[in-house]
C-alpha cells in the first residue's frame, strides 16, 4: 500500500521561517521610519499658525522686520505637545525655527528651520532648511 504525505519536512519549515525573518528584516525600519514621520508632523504642524501670522502682517506692514517676534505679530508661542517642545522666530528674516521634543524615535537635534520667500511684498513659499539634523536631511519633510 502507498502511504499518503502528511505534515511538512524539516526543510520546508525552515524556508517558510528563513523568509519570514528576511520580510522582517526589511518591513521593521520602514515601520519606524513612518513612525517618526507621523510624529514629526505633529511638530510641523504647530508652524502653521506662525506661518499664517507673519503672511498676514507682512502684507499689512509691508517689511518683514516689523514680523519678526511673537509681540510683532500679536501671538504667543504655540503650546508644547508630545512632540513639539518650542518655536522661535529669528530677527529679520521671520525664519521659524522649530525644536521637537525626543518623542517616537525624534531626537531633540532634528530641528526644523522654515525661511520666507518674499516676492512683491508677499510671502511665495517657505523652505525647509536643509543642514544636517535638520527635517529635511533626516527625512521627515520634501521641499
Amino acid at each position: 500500500m502507498k502511504r499518503v504525505q502528511q505534515g511538512f519536512t524539516l526543510i520546508e519549515l525552515m524556508i517558510v521561517v528563513a523568509i519570514i525573518g528576511i520580510l522582517a528584516a526589511v518591513a521593521l525600519p520602514a515601520y519606524q521610519g513612518y513612525i517618526k514621520r507621523a510624529a514629526y508632523s505633529e511638530v510641523i504642524a504647530q508652524a502653521n499658525p506662525i506661518k499664517t501670522a507673519i503672511s498676514t502682517c507682512l502684507q499689512t506692514t509691508g517689511a518683514i522686520t516689523s514680523c519678526d517676534s511673537f509681540a510683532e505679530l500679536g501671538i504667543t508661542s504655540p503650546v508644547a505637545t508630545n512632540a513639539f517642545d518650542s518655536a522661535t522666530i529669528a530677527e529679520t528674516t521671520a525664519a521659524i525655527t522649530i525644536n521637537p521634543k525626543a518623542y517616537k524615535g525624534i531626537a531633540t537635534t532634528e530641528k526644523c528651520v522654515l525661511t520666507p520667500t518674499i516676492s512683491s511684498g508677499t510671502i511665495t513659499k517657505w523652505e525647509y532648511g536643509t543642514t544636517a539634523g535638520e527635517c529635511v536631511a533626516v527625512g521627515y519633510v520634501k521641499n
